[in-house]
């Protein structure tokens, strides 16, 4: 469930990432994704640093972190002890691990012949190779609540605007 605390931090982070993306970048993940994602994945909890290996509020491992490209936080070396927990726990630079994961093993794990949100949600969380399983069931249930949440609102939103 959004906090009025949480809400506010995503709107930040958002907001700034969307004014840092460059023109040539590939972002295949969506802001409403991105806050879907961290709902479902740790309640957008920017308190808990790691749990089992997995780190920040979207949960990225370090294997994840690798594949992404190495990301770090103020252009620090990625061969520092701590590069990785510090890409992992800065929404920003987590946010773009994700994005460069998504474009480097992007694809349709539900065969709706579609790559999105869904897929990336099932990407992130089963990994790249096992996307076509079915998702644990409170990450899938979170997780599309919060979807069609956003969608409902984002209806509402075009209805007040016609």
């Amino acid at each position: 469930m959004f906090t009025t605390k949480n809400l506010m931090y995503l709107s930040v982070l958002l907001i700034a990432g969307v004014a840092a993306v460059k023109a040539e970048q590939k972002r295949p993940i969506t802001e409403t994704c991105l806050v879907c994602m961290c709902e479902a994945l740790s309640g957008c909890n920017a308190t808990a640093v790691c749990v089992n290996g997995a780190c920040g509020i979207f949960r990225i491992t370090w294997d994840q972190w690798v594949d992404s490209g190495r990301l770090t936080v103020n252009g620090e070396p990625s061969q520092l002890e701590n590069s990785f927990t510090n890409c992992a726990n800065d929404p920003h630079c987590a946010a773009d691990s994700l994005q460069n994961y998504m474009v480097k093993y992007g694809q349709d794990c539900n065969g709706d012949q579609q790559e999105n949100c869904l897929d990336y949600g099932a990407i992130h969380y089963m990994g790249p190779f096992n996307c076509q399983a079915d998702m644990p069931y409170t990450f899938e249930s979170i997780f599309k609540k919060c979807l069609k949440r956003a969608e409902m609102q984002q209806q509402q939103q075009q209805s007040i605007n016609t």
